[in-house]
């Protein structure tokens, strides 16, 4: 028997036809990240707001996280930490405002050194030319819905079609036509949906209308015994969101002025805005004829909003579907790594709020699913908490490459193959955008297991205290609960350890301060 297993362990030593040693081939992978897309709505979470059996089949056929976090709530700045595997104020994107690095290292850097064909399509929100890719095909900016610009290798160009499925149409371009079919790929797949101002793919105008969205249980939360924080934002769906830019009136339904109507709207041809029209006229003119007031016209806001929104996210669903069964139809599926997330979490109407930015649960957490079917067994949920300071040091983890010393997140390879290993018991965060859009106060905190410590600074200097178990809604601050002033010990101890692994700290913050401001 022993003779047996030597010959065949020599057999797989000798070099094949072409006098090469056989090399264990390296995985695919797939990242496809959606801007704004908040857990709530994938049904895999098990909310019941929308259907998304594309987005489920990721879970379904490989691990869904439960606790799946962000370091800084907001799009730029979280897809740099997702890039470099660094917190903001080490790869220096701090908030949607300042420029990025590409000369730092990144992921698909490594990955290119090591091989692979890389490419990144749709939305990335950071200037500059991409580094790091041997193919690139990206919305400027923010990107437009309809008929939006796309910078291909360096070259921008206008294209005809909804932006969501024109980024599927390239992704599926590259994966059949594009790349070096000999070298594994890394996808990066990002799409702009369901990102703000929320316009849906016409053929889904109509969808969600002939039903009311259950809205939250604290969707008039009126934000008591809670701090400044909540009380100065201006997210509020009721208040912030504007008649024209997100509720879709061209003209103000109270006053009858025009509100400045969509930019996307204007670059819609005939037909396009014709169809537009027809989906949205009938029922602004409905809305204008019973003139809500008071809770009724917020629940009317919240409709427009949440309905729009899933609308978009309806798209998203579909791409992905396509993608996966690219994949099945060309045997790719086995040897490729698939992960779906979101650049952060969103608020749907929690705490009557849209938007995200803030550390309460609803922005902090992020959804997060991944197939491999070589490690990860389906139906696998994974309760451990983890940041998308991890997926760098995870995909590289996956292709058998070192992480640079500097990144500081940890690979999850072995959680999500069942494997059991030593993890974090708590999570850093850190906000810095302020002043600035949504009024929402700089912040950084801990989260653990059961609790939350928050500590919002600059012009205020407020601490809050969430105990997760008993308020999973965050509708009351405990930090001066003299019941929990052990709790309260504790965390501000795990608070600054962490701040010290992160190299974090009241100075480095202030380098981050607005100018007048950093004395």
């Amino acid at each position: 028997m022993k003779k047996i297993i030597l010959l065949l362990i020599l057999l797989r030593l000798l070099p094949n036809c072409d006098g090469q040693l056989p090399v264990q081939k390296q995985p695919n992978i797939l990242f496809i990240m959606s801007d704004d897309h908040a857990y709530q709505a994938i049904s895999a979470y098990g909310s019941g707001l929308n259907s998304t059996p594309n987005i489920d089949r990721i879970a379904k056929e490989g691990a869904l996280f439960t606790r799946a976090f962000v370091t800084n709530s907001i799009c730029a700045p979280s897809r740099a930490v997702m890039l470099t595997g660094k917190y903001s104020h080490l790869n220096g994107k701090v908030d949607n405002v300042g420029g990025f690095n590409w000369d730092q290292m990144i992921f698909p850097k490594l990955l290119q050194l090591n091989g692979y064909q890389t490419a990144l399509i749709g939305k990335i929100h950071l200037d500059g030319l991409p580094q790091g890719f041997d193919y690139s095909n990206v919305l400027p900016g923010q990107g437009d819905y309809y008929n939006p610009d796309f910078i291909e290798n360096g070259v921008k160009k206008q294209v005809h079609g909804y932006v969501t499925a024109l980024t599927t149409q390239y992704a599926l371009e590259w994966l059949d036509k594009k790349r070096d079919k000999s070298k594994p790929f890394c996808l990066l797949y990002h799409q702009k949906a369901p990102h703000r101002n929320w316009l849906p793919e016409e053929k889904y105008f109509n969808l969600f209308e002939d039903r009311d969205i259950p809205f939250p249980d604290n969707f008039f939360d009126d934000y008591s015994g809670r701090g400044t924080a909540a009380h100065a934002q201006e997210m509020s769906i009721v208040k912030d969101m504007m008649w024209g830019h997100d509720m879709k009136f061209e003209n103000d339904p109270y006053t009858g002025q025009p509100t400045n109507f969509m930019p996307d709207i204007s670059r819609m041809d005939e037909q396009q805005r014709k169809a537009w029209r027809q989906a949205y006229d009938q029922k602004n003119q409905a809305f204008i004829k019973a003139n809500p007031q008071g809770k009724e016209l917020a629940k009317w806001k919240f409709q427009r909003y949440i309905r729009d929104y899933l609308k978009c996210i309806q798209s998203v669903d579909d791409g992905v579907g396509e993608v996966l069964d690219y994949l099945d139809k060309n045997g790719l599926t086995e040897n490729t790594i698939v992960v779906y997330t979101s650049d952060q979490g969103f608020y749907l109407g929690e705490h009557g709020w849209f938007d995200k930015r803030f550390m309460y649960e609803e922005s902090f957490r992020t959804p997060l699913l991944i197939r491999y079917p070589k490690e990860i067994k389906p139906g696998t949920v994974i309760k451990q908490m983890v940041l998308n300071l991890d997926y760098a040091p995870t995909f590289l983890n996956y292709a058998g490459i070192a992480p640079q010393k500097e990144m500081q997140g940890e690979s999850f390879r072995k959680i999500v193959s069942g494997k059991l290993m030593p993890w974090r018991d708590a999570v850093y965060y850190h906000y810095y955008e302020y002043p600035g859009v949504h009024a929402v106060k700089r912040h950084y905190g801990v989260r653990t297991e059961r609790y939350k410590l928050i500590h919002f600074y600059y012009e205020i200097d407020e601490w809050e205290l969430y105990d997760l178990q008993n308020d999973p809604h965050e509708m009351k601050n405990v930090y001066d609960d003299p019941a929990y002033a052990q709790v309260r010990k504790a965390l501000h101890q795990k608070l600054v350890a962490l701040r010290l692994k992160y190299k974090d700290s009241d100075e480095v913050t202030n380098n981050f301060l607005p100018k007048e401001n950093s004395h």
